[in-house]
């Protein structure tokens, strides 16, 4: 007589289980070039990543911005962060770049 496998109780995760932290540019109006590395999983916190212009694969993210704000939902640790501006000058000889902020541990709004 085969048993039953018992049904273990699995609880839903939202993508802010699995992906804690983020990542916020903030473009300054100048048109400005980044790339984002992460040790885990990142993705785009946006409903269409392709209009923003922005390439996500992985654990990287690449894409330009000269105003407004994108937003990254990652696991892990940023293990890269590269900013330049127009002309190809990298922070922080450049005021011009983007400001990147990084939060651990952010609940989904």
């Amino acid at each position: 007589m085969a048993r039953d496998t018992p049904v273990q109780n699995q609880v839903a995760t939202t993508d802010a289980d699995q992906l804690p932290n983020l990542v916020t540019i903030v473009g300054r109006g100048v048109p400005s070039s980044f790339e984002i590395t992460v040790d885990g999983e990142i993705e785009m916190d946006a409903h269409d990543p392709v209009a923003e212009g922005t390439v996500v694969s992985g654990s990287v993210a690449e894409g330009a911005i000269d105003v407004g704000v994108q937003r990254f939902r990652f696991a892990g640790q940023v293990t890269n962060v590269r900013v330049v501006d127009w002309n190809g000058v990298e922070a922080p000889e450049s005021a011009s770049v983007p400001d990147v902020h990084v939060d651990y541990g952010v609940p989904e709004r």
